[in-house]
């Protein structure tokens, strides 16, 4: 059966999701989640959240899903001891510190890989499988076929969006928010630039949203997703309006349960309550192009008639009434005996109560009939009297009262059976635990190495291979260059691409086995780990894969990394105090990447030049260049470059490398930053930025 997971960003869109047929609700609690601007839970919304989700047969997933820094883990940890003493069924982590973290404190709270972690291939979801995590929320750009295999090939359940806002950029690998306002999407705080207009391949006139996308809508796909074998199905929406959340679970609660599509009032009706130029499934139906962008009016009226309508039906009493059948026995000189049986996924709930002694009629006695009706009240409670056994000894009676105690009795110690936590181990209390080896030394004298990253062909050259320490080669233009020529004098390491598909891996681990140049690997997503597993390579994490803190490091370590890139959006002195558990990267130079995103916006825009570097134009009338990524997506560079190199903390961090991100650079331009660095003699080029690298982010 599949579940149906609902948003509740406050305590009251929980009551609309729940009273509206959700299976499952998502919640924030605290700091750590995904989505800040939530109203969000305190401790005691929690538990209360637990008990009122699992008297209805609700689970309850917690979400910690942003990244953490060192100093905030002790404080995450005891949000998940929290979760885990009040019952909450799953927690939802990003975080690779956090994940090892929460494996070893809370060991039997079952982990779901949020889409924080840009899953999308069967490799990638096997790894989070090995890691512990027992449910993966997939990219939201994964097909039918690409969500299919995973199903067929992987262990774990599967969790996929079916309805709510498009991010522009894979989840996970987004910093515009970040690095234009300095608030983190990757920390819960996006401010959501992606919905402001911008030109593309020209000034910004304010009339074009190339990188705002429809919201999703996939009811009319429900009864192949579960065919399939996908666990879950989620709808986006903790920043919306309980009655939003209401009528979109409400509908697609009914479509789950009638195995069927909407109707054209439903699908008018889920339009209505929220949508941006109408709705889209082109990345499950394998589609990209114009047709999947869409904005929506500020001042877009909210359907206030709709919403009373769905707030008066999911306000007006219980919708999930549980049937219990009762049994009730009244002996001449024995107690009352009421015995209350319930069956909820598949497991029977009884209890057990006794109240007072029945006593010899006077007037006229007890009966059945009469015991029957006084024992099917159940009002204010979650359940519905099924049936009732009873039975009566002649001549005795038991007062009104005496029944209606017996029955209250028997619903809280019902109530209090559903209610009850999971049975688990007690979470270990330790602030950290200690590492299981202890962090390796410096190499060499600590002097820090400098790499360098190429986006072509021609920017690599002798002359700046002989200067790097190591270089970055895109996977896709190992076939281009004479890497035996570049061997002799710099180490070559091939940059798999951040986002590919599971089709991809066999070809991507042939290339790694053909080139014998290579010295190892760049790895920016789980699944590259599933590709190079047993090649003697060295691997070298890189920024994709968001390390904020030392225990990533620590479990990056386990599974066999070398060294490891840094998250740019960490302060220099959050990096100097970084427990380095590996030797650690940063980037020192270039332009940041901001998004990376399946639907190409100048592809869309129909100005697609076979590759060529285009750009977009915000209000301000800065330009962001485009570059192709593999498999026709594209990453948005940063408007300004990097620059640190006539700075001095960078050499003060602890770092092993520092790598000059080339991108839009000619050969001539990357071997003079390269010369910069080296001799720190340069002057700064004129439109600079220094980055998340002294201010941080929110």
């Amino acid at each position: 059966m599949v579940e149906l997971l609902s948003p509740a960003g406050s305590p009251e869109a929980l009551t609309a999701a729940v009273q509206s047929g959700a299976d499952a609700v998502y919640l924030g609690f605290g700091s750590f989640n995904a989505r800040l601007g939530a109203k969000n839970f305190t401790a005691e919304d929690l538990a209360a959240a637990v008990r009122y989700c699992h008297l209805r047969g609700v689970a309850v997933y917690l979400t910690l899903n942003t990244l953490l820094s060192d100093r905030e883990l002790p404080e995450a940890l005891e949000a998940l001891r929290f979760a885990n003493d009040a019952g909450a069924d799953a927690v939802l982590v990003q975080d690779l510190g956090l994940l090892s973290l929460a494996r070893e404190t809370v060991p039997d709270l079952p982990i779901h890989a949020s889409t924080q972690m840009s899953l999308f291939s069967p490799g990638g979801v096997r790894v989070a499988e090995r890691l512990g995590m027992t449910r993966v929320v997939l990219a939201r750009e994964t097909s039918r076929q690409e969500i299919a295999a995973v199903c067929r090939t992987c262990s774990a359940e599967v969790e996929v969006f079916v309805h709510g806002a498009l991010c522009m950029s894979y989840s996970g690998q987004c910093a515009m928010s970040a690095l234009i306002g300095r608030r983190s999407g990757n920390r819960g705080a996006c401010a959501q630039p992606c919905r402001l207009p911008y030109g593309v391949g020209a000034p910004c006139t304010g009339q074009t949203h190339p990188l705002s996308l429809k919201d999703a809508n996939l009811s009319a796909h429900l009864p192949e997703l579960g065919k399939m074998g996908v666990a879950c199905l989620k709808i986006e929406g903790r920043m919306k309006r309980p009655e939003y959340v209401a009528l979109v679970t409400a509908i697609y609660r009914r479509l789950l349960d009638e195995e069927r599509k909407p109707t054209r009032e439903e699908t008018a009706q889920l339009a209505q309550a929220f949508s941006r130029d109408g709705f889209t499934d082109g990345y499950y139906c394998a589609r990209r192009g114009a047709d999947m962008f869409g904005t929506r009016p500020e001042n877009a009226q909210v359907p206030e008639e709709l919403f009373a309508a769905v707030r008066k039906e999911y306000a007006s009493g219980e919708h999930r009434l549980l049937p219990v059948r009762l049994r009730c026995e009244v002996r001449r000189g024995k107690a009352a005996r009421l015995t209350a049986a319930a069956l909820r996924g598949g497991v029977r709930y009884t209890v057990c109560v006794e109240g007072a002694v029945p006593e010899e009629a006077r007037h006229r006695a007890l009966t059945v009939q009469e015991l029957c009706e006084r024992l099917e009240k159940t009002g204010g409670t979650v359940f519905s009297v099924e049936a009732v056994d009873a039975t009566v000894d002649d001549g005795v009676t038991l007062s009104a009262a005496a029944v209606n105690g017996l029955r209250r009795t028997a619903w809280e110690h019902l109530t209090a059976e559903l209610e009850k936590t999971p049975l688990r181990g007690t979470p270990r209390r330790a602030a950290l635990p200690a590492p299981a080896v202890p962090p390796p030394p410096p190499a060499g004298d600590g002097t820090l190495c400098l790499t360098c990253s190429i986006a072509r062909a021609e920017q690599l050259t002798p002359e700046l291979a002989s200067g790097a320490e190591a270089v970055y080669i895109p996977l896709e233009l190992l076939d281009k260059l004479e890497l035996q020529a570049y061997a002799a004098s710099t180490k070559i390491f091939a940059v798999l691409p951040r986002v590919f598909r599971g089709e991809d891996e066999a070809a991507f681990r042939e290339a790694l086995c053909r080139h014998d140049a290579l010295t190892g690997v760049i790895i920016g997503n789980l699944g590259h780990l599933a590709i190079v597993e047993g090649l003697a390579l060295e691997r070298r994490g890189d920024f994709g894969l968001n390390v904020y803190n030392g225990q990533a490091l620590r479990l990056l370590r386990q599974l066999g990394l070398d060294s490891a890139t840094l998250s740019f959006e960490l302060r220099h002195q959050q990096i100097r105090d970084l427990p380095k558990y590996l030797p650690c990267e940063a980037i020192l130079y270039g332009r940041l990447p901001l998004m990376l995103t399946e639907n190409c916006p100048v592809k869309a825009a129909g100005q697609c030049r076979g590759g060529t570097p285009s750009y977009l134009t915000d209000r301000t009338g800065a330009r962001f260049p485009t570059l192709c990524a593999y498999g026709c997506r594209c990453e948005i560079q940063n408007s300004r470059v990097l620059y640190l190199a006539d700075r001095p903390e960078y050499r003060a961090c602890g770092l092993r490398y520092g790598r000059l991100r080339f991108t839009t650079e000619s050969a001539e331009e990357c071997l003079s930053v390269l010369r910069s660095y080296q001799t720190g003699a340069a002057a700064p080029p004129p439109e600079l930025t220094r980055g998340l690298f002294y201010r941080g982010v929110e």
